[in-house]
């Protein structure tokens, strides 16, 4: 599939591709580089960032001691989005404003800044972080979301446990939402979560998924050639 290239990309990191169990910093080092090269060319970045495996080590410890409320999942949750955001704007701190945005409705100091990467994390309970990347690209007026999962796109089942299923190129949101349904819940995990989707749909956005392990795929992304992933629109 092709694009048309643009140099200015919303991207929401997968918590699993940073921290898969520990820190993959073979992917995040590939990731950096990749986009610090882009960023010398003149191209800017919002990157939002999911807890991965810090998330659900606290959920697991916290559930294994006491019986925990799906908000205090969610905080944990969050918690974890922040310590990655932090660590992102860690590595980018060259390129990167020095305030990592905790809430996606409150753009003030946001709005004029002057470095080429804004780095975003998880917000309230109920909340993920692909919608906080819905509700930035509506205010930051992204008509597109690159959603970076440890997956080639969206499949008809799991890939893991039927490697034959069938990837699908293209879906409406009508067919995505259909295989997603409508509500979200703590640790769900889906191509791009239900809450995001009925606003990206309500919308017209477009959200690319594709693996962002593949860090070659990507930059054909960004040069707007052919690349394998999911396109939902």
């Amino acid at each position: 599939m092709k694009h048309d290239a643009s140099k200015r990309f919303l991207i929401s990191v997968g918590g699993s591709l940073v921290v898969p169990s520990g820190i993959d910093t073979d992917f995040v080092g590939r990731f950096h580089d990749g986009i610090v090269s882009r960023v010398r060319e003149g191209y800017s970045f919002v990157l939002v960032v999911g807890g991965g495996k810090t998330a659900r080590n606290y959920i697991d410890a916290a559930s294994k001691i006491h019986t925990i409320e799906n908000d205090d999942q969610d905080w944990l949750g969050i918690h974890a989005t922040r310590m990655n955001a932090h660590f992102l704007r860690t590595i980018f701190r060259e390129w990167a404003h020095p305030k990592i945005n905790t809430n996606p409705h409150d753009l003030d100091d946001f709005y004029q800044i002057k470095e080429p990467i804004m780095v975003a994390s998880g917000w309230r309970p109920g909340f993920s972080t692909d919608y906080i990347a819905t509700v930035l690209a509506k205010y930051l007026d992204f008509k597109t979301i690159i959603n970076l999962s440890n997956t080639d796109g969206v499949y008809e089942a799991d890939p893991k446990q039927n490697p034959s299923a069938k990837r699908y190129g293209h879906l409406s949101w009508t067919e995505f939402r259909a295989l997603v349904g409508d509500t979200w819940s703590p640790g769900m995990n889906v191509p791009f979560d239900p809450v995001a989707s009925k606003l990206a749909e309500e919308e017209n956005f477009t959200v690319v998924v594709m693996n962002g392990a593949d860090t070659e795929n990507l930059e054909r992304y960004f040069l707007g050639k052919d690349f394998v992933g999911t396109t939902i629109q």
